[in-house]
């Protein structure tokens, strides 16, 4: 299936030389008088090597098709963070460096989207915001009400955030996963 640069998302798979690549960013330039150029910032699917590739702003791209499973996260290994698909049961070891700092926004326990091509985890597709479990913060000072002030604090996950005063060690909060943002307190 051939798209145009119009149609490109974040974390989309394509071929590109006879090589699977997930496009992690991605930039369309119109410059006056020149034709349209789209630089891609790709991660060869088999070797993690991340690149950036440049294109005519014009040329259709093939997408790789690729399979979206629920899954849910078990537990991290030396190098490895395990998941388990909720239908099979089988379990998929991805390479921490293909997961990244995504793994902050999720909890042992936590179900996931996996994105699969030929029956590899290529990565995990993150909901729009998490419940997440302040493990550690200040406590706000006495008389520091200043409007909007904020305190750093720390996940159960390891996410480190910036938190209004008012919440504590223990506090669940809603996290927005594209910013990394505190969006309230979860109920």
């Amino acid at each position: 299936m051939t798209i145009s640069s119009g149609e490109i998302k974040r974390n989309m798979t394509i071929l590109l030389d006879d090589e699977v690549y997930q496009i992690l960013d991605w930039q369309h330039r119109q410059a006056p008088k020149a034709p349209p150029t789209l630089t891609l910032k790709v991660r060869n699917i088999l070797t993690g090597n991340v690149y950036e590739k440049k294109l005519q702003g014009n040329q259709k791209l093939t997408k790789a098709e690729t399979d979206n499973i629920s899954a849910q996260y078990l537990y991290e290994d030396d190098a490895y963070y395990c998941f388990m698909d909720n239908v099979t049961f089988e379990q998929f070891n991805i390479n921490k460096n293909i997961i990244g700092d995504n793994i902050k926004f999720i909890n042992e326990g936590d179900n996931v989207e996996l994105i699969m091509f030929n029956g590899n985890a290529l990565s995990l597709e993150l909901p729009p915001s998490v419940i997440l479990e302040i493990g550690q913060t200040d406590v706000g000072l006495k008389g520091d009400t200043q409007s909007g002030a904020n305190k750093p604090a720390t996940t159960t996950t390891g996410l480190t955030i910036q938190v209004p005063l008012f919440i504590n060690s223990g506090d669940k909060i809603n996290v927005n996963t594209s910013t990394g943002e505190y969006t309230g307190r979860a109920d």
